[in-house]
């Protein structure tokens, strides 16, 4: 569990730097609770605020799923990171150089594809190479004709590092060789294409390239291209998904425009590359873009996390109808107010944001076009009205039928109940339906999983703590009791002492950490600890022994000095009278033997002292959640 002396140094230094809210607050929108603040967790399917981020404690956690720890913990689970590579993002992200560590083997060839790491350090290699692409004087020059046609300015072209690919079919491959470089991750993560007869070639040639970036982390995880030559097919071109990228849940320009969706409140989605940096560059910076595919459950479980309201900005066609219907179920699944706009609403003479915002008083249009969004389910509804406009009652019943199937397919009864029976309502007002009617017409529709409402608050320690789990929860909060302890009394909360392995490693930090000759409290035990569960573990045990003593170091140690003369009384009677000794040659020594009752008259001789210093009732206040 230890780690070398200088890569805790390196720990040290990063964790000293990055302040948890801060960290945790690029991530999710934080919303202050006295001394702490709450977030929606992003651990599990949560709609109400049920984890904590302590920033006195440097530390978060969920009541409800049980996810807890430090601010390594926290990027570990966010990215799917293991500890390196959380290390080093938090270390960019403070502008600390970590000591160099020696380079991993690589994998030989067949032994399996790259890892994220690798997939990663090969995308911003090639990010590198199509940015010196793109100043080429040379093999730029056509997509800097076309950034200059499409009015892309000198500071977007640098928020987004966009650059180009050559128009040949080895100028990343060609340069990778010449670096001496290994293939294989570029391989996997898309960027070279093998031949049939072996060896590789670009995959992108040709194409203005941009890169896509990991909110927050600003590492490159893919690209989008766009063809140069019109003749080119096809017009755009994404990275295939790979162990970093899933274009179900990446949304192009969250990295830039995360910041400005949560001070809104609002994010606005359009389709593709272009739209997204024309909106940025005339100041709408809560614009984001989805990655050929329309607004998925994954997509609106990260905005959640950072704004109120998503407003789909799609062309008023039979695709952007398909949309809306595909946002419903959307919606259905995750509480967000979902909003639909198109520009032709406003005027006919714009197909997609970019042309409109270049045209004159385009970006007071746009405003409007944004403005006016029409709530998701109004804009279904008056469909629907549409439909039922002098209709008989066959086509109404079947045009009913119809839209109360429809709705149950997209997870109708998956909505909270509320919410559920005012869609219903308003069907029944639009039909002229009587609501009961309406309500038993609803079929049973797709049922998923269980919803935030059927989740049971998790502990990782059960329902109360007892003495020796009280006292560990006291040790994490304040150190300094752990060290007021004698040798014999620190066996009592030894590691074999716990049930639970979980707990088992908890304990064992704290024996590790004071030989080691470090302070064995929360923070010094959630580096030691390797696993989510122990170190969720370590968090609850501190924040149920800070709550159960309101933060109050007096009573604090009253729990503590209960919990040990409960502990030291259970040890004394739970040891069995000394066994008679033995004579020697196989023989047991008669049961009067001197030593023996030696022992035993100091067993209770001890037992009595015992009872003197804490009384006769032996049973401290245990610790209940």
């Amino acid at each position: 569990m230890s780690v070398p002396g200088q890569q805790v140094d390196d720990r040290q230094r990063v964790r000293d730097a990055s302040e948890i809210a801060a960290v945790i607050g690029e991530h999710v929108t934080l919303k202050p609770k006295g001394r702490e603040y709450a977030c929606l967790c992003p651990f599990h399917d949560d709609h109400n605020p049920s984890m904590s981020v302590v920033p006195h404690k440097q530390i978060f956690h969920c009541f409800v799923c049980g996810a807890g720890g430090d601010v390594f913990t926290f990027v570990q689970r966010y990215h799917h990171m293991d500890f390196r590579e959380a290390l080093e993002f938090l270390a960019e992200r403070a502008g600390i150089e970590l000591t160099r560590r020696a380079p991993a083997p690589t994998a030989a060839p067949g032994s399996g594809g790259s890892d994220r790491g690798a997939i990663i350090e090969a995308n911003r290699v090639a990010a590198e190479f199509f940015r010196a692409i793109l100043s080429h004087p040379e093999h730029g020059a056509s997509a800097r004709a076309l950034v200059e046609r499409r009015g892309v300015s000198p500071e977007m072209v640098e928020a987004f590092a966009v650059g180009a690919s050559p128009a040949r079919w080895d100028g990343l491959l060609a340069t990778l060789e010449a670096k001496d470089r290994d293939t294989r991750a570029f391989l996997d993560a898309g960027l070279l294409k093998p031949k049939d007869q072996g060896g590789a070639y670009d995959a992108l040639r040709n194409r203005l390239v941009f890169p896509i970036h990991e909110h927050p982390t600003g590492r490159v995880i893919a690209f989008g291209a766009r063809r140069i030559d019109d003749e080119d097919e096809p017009k755009y071109l994404n990275s295939p998904e790979t162990p970093v990228f899933n274009k179900s849940r990446t949304l192009f320009g969250l990295h830039q425009a995360a910041r400005s969706i949560q001070g809104e409140r609002l994010a606005v989605v359009v389709e593709g590359y272009t739209d997204v940096i024309a909106c940025h560059q005339a100041g709408f910076t809560n614009v984001v873009g989805t990655l050929g595919t329309a607004l998925t459950i994954q997509h609106a479980t990260v905005l959640r996390r950072l704004c109120d309201t998503v407003v789909l900005l799609f062309d008023a066609d039979e695709a952007g109808q398909r949309a809306a219907d595909r946002a419903l179920e959307v919606m259905f699944n995750e509480e967000i107010d979902i909003r639909v706009a198109s520009i032709a609403d406003e005027t006919e003479a714009y197909k997609d944001p970019d042309e409109l915002l270049k045209g004159e008083g385009g970006a007071a249009v746009f405003t409007r076009v944004i403005v006016n969004a029409t709530d998701l389910l109004e804009f279904r509804f008056a469909r629907l009205r549409e439909r039922l406009r002098g209709a008989g009652i066959a086509e109404t019943s079947r045009v009913l039928t119809e839209e109360l199937a429809r709705l149950g397919e997209l997870g109708l009864d998956r909505v909270r109940p509320m919410r559920r029976r005012l869609i219903l309502r308003r069907i029944a007002e639009i039909a002229g339906v009587d609501e009961g009617t309406i309500r038993d017409a609803v079929p049973g529709g797709r049922r998923g999983g269980a919803s935030a409402q059927s989740i049971e608050p998790k502990s990782v320690l059960g329902r109360a703590l007892g003495a020796r789990q009280s006292m560990l929860g006291c040790i994490l909060a304040e150190p300094s009791l752990w060290l007021s302890l004698h040798e014999e009394e620190r066996l009592l909360i030894a590691t074999d002492r716990f049930d639970s392995p979980t707990l088992q490693a908890v304990a064992d930090s704290v024996h590790l950490l004071t030989e080691e000759g470090r302070t064995p409290g929360l923070s010094e035990a959630l580096s030691e600890l390797e696993s989510p569960e122990s170190q969720a573990a370590a968090v609850e045990l501190e924040r149920a022994v800070s709550r159960a003593c309101d933060n109050n170091a007096e009573r604090r140690h009253t729990l503590w000095r209960d919990c040990l003369d409960r502990l030291r009384c259970d040890e004394l009677y739970t040891t069995p009278p000394s066994e008679p000794s033995d004579a020697g040659d196989g023989a047991i020594a008669p049961p009067n033997d001197e030593n023996q009752s030696n022992q035993d008259q100091a067993r209770l001789d001890k037992l009595r002292l015992v009872h003197q210093e804490v009384g006769a009732n032996r049973r401290p206040r245990l610790l209940a959640e």
